[in-house]
């Protein structure tokens, strides 16, 4: 993210710490911020000071102050950089209000430092804060780090009650929450208790090292400070923006009083009556290195109103996935708006929700057939789909039932898959308006059979050009975007037993089946250094519309029709699913499968190809059942 892109631009380089009682535009400070004002302004940001607590808070806000206001809250040791991207996702429909906490960014710093960093302060600056800028109306508060840490106190006690309609929390517990999960496990001990209470102490290590006098503060402002950039880019796989900020060294010496004004006084003695007083959204990110899901397993008892959702990322979540966290921001902010949930139908459900919920899933071919099937699979799990189709009323009706069985959200897209500028422009516009894939299924196809001598040359280009083609632009285009996000993801390729059984009768469709089958496997092992998996899907004989529509080489046009009533009637006998086809695409996804052969005749074909390829020559020159 280029500078002029974050939310105000960029933090201020300050000759000294500016400290309580000084005013934001004073000094050489106000002088270093200047440029940043302007391109905030320039950006759509609109900048507040606000007063509380002897300090000063940097206050952003952008969207329209008439729409529902969500209030982001940073953690440690971050500014309100750390929200830029999800922010900007959702400016088009919210309120967006960021502030750096006192101590960080461009907000000041209490005098002294100790005790100037309690729960209770912070909550009275973040009333502060809410009655600036949303005073008429509840705010939807939204913490990651230390900023769901403090948000939780906010959620929990009386004082707030009324100011917050709900409340987004990621990797940071309430710290009372907590107190009681140790005193429960160190109490009444068993050894899947104290598993927990050693794996969690292990990742909170550096919570010890921060309480040690005066060095957490020389190794910020020191080397830490100049090598954590680098350090966390690497290890969280981020994308090499302008994050973290320049105020970094100095945000993180003054932060390391959060832990040590809160971190013993709360765990000694942990409130009794911290239930949450709104609904509560809890994404837990699968691969936080810091924090054990375990962590919130007593949630319930503590929270009346949960939403829980897993989310496969490492800590900084905001940066490494903001599309998929504004997505189940907007939401859940909704369904509070409305009273109501907002997924339509029927909620996301089976054994891949926590896998797929919320994710980007793209589907080739999805029409009709194996593409809406798995489209739909898709939804089920409550992920975000974008069917696309030449037929573009199929696939806006894909989208339209993908919405009611369970997916957030869904989207249609008319696009010839063979077309490769028309591919590039959709990858772009999807890029843009969703963010990046994290599940790509290649999966549009058209049939063709008949002689090899009585194919022409325009059949196979037809065939090629959406039956390998397609696959290939598919992959190349969003396989990019995945591998310069930096996170992973996966791509299903429909292949077909076709691809390793030949067959005297499908010259060109085998042909580009075995094609999208060999570039599955070289990509497979091209993208597995970037965490990106590539599966190919081989059906055999499947109930599809694909019979209705395919090509019969040197046929007549009546001769054709026959072909096709007949071909159809005989996968009809055969009543092979493709809502089982989509089955195996998921659980591929999950297990992150090379080959999958799908129905008892691909798997049969498979078989032979490797223990018995003269039977399989024999089969291939049998005469079709046609």
């Amino acid at each position: 993210m280029k500078d002029d892109d974050r939310v105000t631009g960029g933090d201020r380089e300050a000759g000294g710490d500016r400290e309580a009682g000084g005013e934001p535009g004073r000094g050489g400070e106000r002088a270093g911020a200047e440029g940043s004002a302007d391109r905030a302004a320039s950006a759509g940001v609109r900048e507040r000071w606000v007063r509380a607590g002897g300090v000063d808070l940097c206050v952003a806000e952008l969207g329209d102050p008439a729409r529902p206001t969500v209030l982001f809250v940073h953690g440690y040791p971050d500014s309100k950089e750390v929200w830029s991207e999800v922010a900007r996702r959702l400016t088009d429909r919210f309120h967006v209000v960021l502030y750096d906490v006192r101590g960080h960014g461009r907000s000041t710093a209490p005098v002294p430092l100790r005790g100037g960093f309690t729960l209770e302060k912070l909550t009275d600056d973040f009333l502060a804060v809410a009655d600036a800028v949303s005073p008429d109306r509840p705010v939807h508060l939204v913490g990651h780090d230390w900023g769901s840490v403090q948000s939780w106190e906010f959620v929990t006690v009386a004082r707030t009650a009324g100011r917050i309609a709900s409340f987004t929390s990621m990797s940071g517990p309430s710290l009372d929450h907590l107190g009681h999960w140790i005193k429960e496990r160190a109490g009444r001990p068993t050894p899947r208790r104290a598993a927990q209470l050693l794996g969690q102490g292990a990742r909170s290590w550096y919570i010890c090292a921060l309480h040690t006098p005066v060095l957490p503060e020389l190794a910020w402002r020191g080397p830490l400070g100049r090598r954590w950039p680098t350090m966390v880019r690497r290890i969280e796989k981020m994308p090499g923006d302008s994050y973290p900020t320049s105020s970094l060294p100095r945000d993180a010496a003054h932060g390391v009083w959060l832990y040590r004004d809160n971190i013993r006084p709360r765990l000694r003695r942990p409130r009794t009556d911290a239930t949450a007083h709104v609904p509560v959204q809890l994404i837990t990110p699968t691969d936080d290195a810091f924090l054990s899901e375990r962590l919130y397993d007593d949630l319930d008892r503590w929270v009346p109103r949960l939403v829980r959702r897993s989310l496969p990322a490492k800590h900084w979540a905001p940066r490494t996935r903001p599309d998929q966290l504004a997505a189940w921001i907007a939401d859940f902010v909704l369904a509070q708006e409305d009273g109501e949930p907002r997924a339509a139908a029927s909620a996301p459900s089976g054994p891949y929700v926590e896998r797929f919920g919320g994710q980007l899933v793209l589907v080739t071919g999805a029409a009709g057939g194996i593409g809406r099937a798995v489209a739909f699979a898709f939804a089920e799990a409550g992920a975000r789909v974008v069917a696309v189709d030449r037929d573009g009323d199929g696939a806006a009706r894909t989208a339209e039932l993908a919405r009611l069985i369970g997916a957030p959200d869904a989207w249609s897209e008319t696009v010839d898959v063979g077309d490769g500028p028309a591919m590039e422009r959709l990858a772009e516009k999807v890029a843009a308006r969703y963010g990046t894939v994290d599940v790509l299924v290649n999966n549009a196809g058209i049939g063709l059979s008949g002689p090899f001598l009585d194919t022409t040359a325009e059949e196979w280009k037809d065939v090629l050009d959406t039956n390998l083609w397609g696959v290939i632009h598919g992959c190349r285009l969003f396989g990019r975007q995945m591998v310069e996000r930096g996170q992973g993801g996966h791509i299903v390729n429909t292949a077909s037993a076709a691809a390793y059984q030949p067959s005297r009768a499908l010259s060109a469709y085998g042909t580009s089946k075995a094609a999208v089958l060999m570039l599955s496997e070289c990509l497979r092992a091209e993208l597995a250094g970037k965490s990106i998996g590539v599966t190919a899907i081989c059906p055999g004989f499947v109930n599809t519309g694909i019979t209705s529509t395919a090509h019969f080489a040197g046929a007549s046009a009546e001769e054709e029709d026959r072909l096709r009533k007949k071909t159809a009637r005989l996968y009809g006998m055969r009543g092979y699913p493709p809502e089982k086809v989509a089955d195996a695409v998921l659980r591929a996804v999950v297990r992150n499968q090379a080959v999958v052969p799908v129905t008892a005749e691909a798997r049969g074909a498979r078989f032979l190809s490797r223990i018995a390829p003269r039977t399989r020559r024999a089969v291939a020159r049998m005469e079709p059942p046609l």
